[in-house]
């Protein structure tokens, strides 16, 4: 395991009432400037995947890809790590509809606004638009789930809905799918049809 990602576990760890000290320890060894606070794995796959397309290696550029379980941690991981703790940089994707939690964890914690690039649904959902139906479902072949999607998309519950909003359930439906197509969907892009979000994420850093 890389110094970064025992840095991540650390830090995961003394959010969940761990003791400070290895992630306090490890910052200052690495040394560790921003951490990129992500609700999930998902999303930490694909800011990998665009970053490696960028020939970039945020670890060695002292970066953090931090996933933390969902919306409503942002404000005990910015309490650690913004001004209040670590004195981090800190920045990251929000879904548009997290961000009141968003601002209430950054305003409780003391760690100020950061900077987080909002997306209109969430990450998945930028990623289909950005590479269309036809994209994403030539992606879904590539990686042999296209018989389980057109299985998917016969249930009635998906009968008549958009196909982006079917496949973007689709990608919710197995455990380790939204990981695995975080990386995929990212690798299908073309250059210039990085989604906003995730475009202004890599290249604030």
């Amino acid at each position: 395991m890389s110094d970064m990602n025992l840095f991540r576990d650390a830090v995961i760890a003394w959010a969940a009432g761990g003791p400070p000290g290895p992630a306090r320890d490890l910052a200052a060894r690495l040394p560790v400037r921003a951490v990129v606070l992500l609700e999930g794995p998902s999303d930490a796959a694909a800011v990998d995947a665009l970053a490696g397309r960028r020939g970039r290696d945020l670890e060695a550029e002292g970066v953090c890809v931090l996933p933390m379980g969902g919306a409503m941690s942002v404000g005990r991981f910015t309490a650690l790590l913004g001004p209040p703790g670590l004195d981090l940089r800190l920045t990251g994707l929000c879904d548009e509809a997290e961000l009141p939690y968003y601002t209430r964890g950054l305003e409780r914690s003391g760690a100020g606004q950061g900077e987080f690039f909002v997306c209109s649904a969430d990450l998945e959902d930028e990623l289909i638009r950005a590479l269309g139906v036809l994209r994403t479902e030539e992606a879904v072949r590539a990686e042999g789930d296209l018989r389980a999607l057109r299985t998917f998309q016969r249930q009635p519950a998906q009968v008549g809905r958009p196909p982006e909003r079917q496949l973007r359930r689709f990608l919710g439906t197995k455990k380790g799918r939204k990981i695995q197509y975080g990386r995929v969907l990212v690798e299908a892009l073309d250059a210039d049809r990085v989604p906003a979000p995730l475009d202004a994420l890599l290249t604030a850093l």
